[in-house]
């Protein structure tokens, strides 16, 4: 039986000035990291893990307000209220009617072109474009007559399976709710944000569709 042979290694002092890039760089591609981590969203089902990774760069404001929401532990205990096979789930509105939503105000529209795709999560609204406020919604499968008419804030990238095996009802008659969701970079120790500027309650509810 053949061996690998072996490599000596040799160890080689590091320059100064190799010491002082590493110095320079080393933080801030642990912050770069940190950043990747604050896009993703963990929501704890009973069936399990399914993490988001947030929009930042085509919706902002949106995925701003996911995060905000999530550190307060807004979702946390909240139904999915409205599940259609083989469309989506939704979820976000503490009464659990589709009517509700957060105290804050609702946000204007960030449109984008990137489409709804299986796992895609989309922020779900009134019949006014610029209503979205908390509750959102996970495509089953492909559904590309929503394009451009929904705000994309992100994509399951992990734990579809359990989005899955969501109960379906409109609403179900036992539904599925979310145990947990936070911001992965908060998972051992959530960090409370500092109150936010957009503070009003929304207008007068009405039922928020995809």
């Amino acid at each position: 039986m053949r061996k690998t042979p072996k490599i000596q290694k040799t160890t080689k002092a590091k320059s100064p000035i190799m010491a002082s890039l590493m110095a320079i760089l080393m933080p801030c591609w642990a912050a770069a990291q940190e950043g990747n981590v604050e896009n993703r969203i963990h929501m704890e089902l009973e069936t399990g893990l399914v993490i988001i990774e947030l929009n930042d760069k085509s919706a902002p404001l949106h995925a701003q307000r996911i995060r905000r929401l999530a550190r307060e532990g807004f979702y946390d205990g909240v139904i999915f209220h409205r599940v259609i096979d083989g469309f989506m789930a939704q979820t976000g509105d503490p009464t659990g009617t589709g009517r509700g939503g957060s105290s804050y105000k609702d946000l204007k529209a960030e449109f984008s072109s990137i489409p709804f795709r299986r796992g895609t999560v989309g922020m779900a609204r009134a019949n006014d474009p610029d209503s979205a406020n908390s509750q959102f919604f996970i495509c089953f499968q492909d559904a590309l007559f929503l394009n451009g008419q929904y705000t994309v804030i992100g994509q399951v990238i992990a734990g579809m399976d359990r989005v899955d095996a969501i109960a379906r009802g409109e609403p179900p008659a036992n539904p599925d709710k979310i145990l947990r969701l936070y911001v992965a970079s908060a998972a051992d120790s959530q960090s409370p944000e500092s109150p936010p500027a957009d503070a009003p309650p929304p207008a007068a509810p009405t039922e928020e569709t995809p």
